[in-house]
């Protein structure tokens, strides 16, 4: 979803897979939170450690928080993964080592 001259927006084959089982209204409010991350990349808590590098973007929808991992340069924003709390960081640390 590249912007007229904002970032070009990529997506990792595991955020792809797991935005697939999301349904519409899901797709929707996840839409809405890549461009507050695409208008503003500073967003996210950025990570320490073997995570350096990355930020995490937590938002709420239908009372559940989601958190949705990326990483951003002055050119690009790379969508790395998306889900709940539980085992996100072992999950996402599993996937990027």
């Amino acid at each position: 979803m590249p912007l007229d001259d904002g970032p070009h927006v990529r997506q990792t084959p595991l955020f792809g897979r797991k935005v697939k089982k999301f349904k519409k209204g899901e797709k929707a409010a996840l839409d809405e939170e890549v461009r507050k991350i695409i208008s503003d990349p500073e967003i996210g808590q950025e990570k320490k450690g073997d995570l350096q590098g990355i930020r995490v973007h937590r938002y709420r929808f239908n009372r559940h928080e989601l958190l949705l991992a990326y990483s951003a340069s002055k050119d690009e924003i790379l969508l790395i993964t998306i889900g709940s709390h539980e085992n996100y960081y072992r999950d996402f640390k599993g996937y990027i080592h």
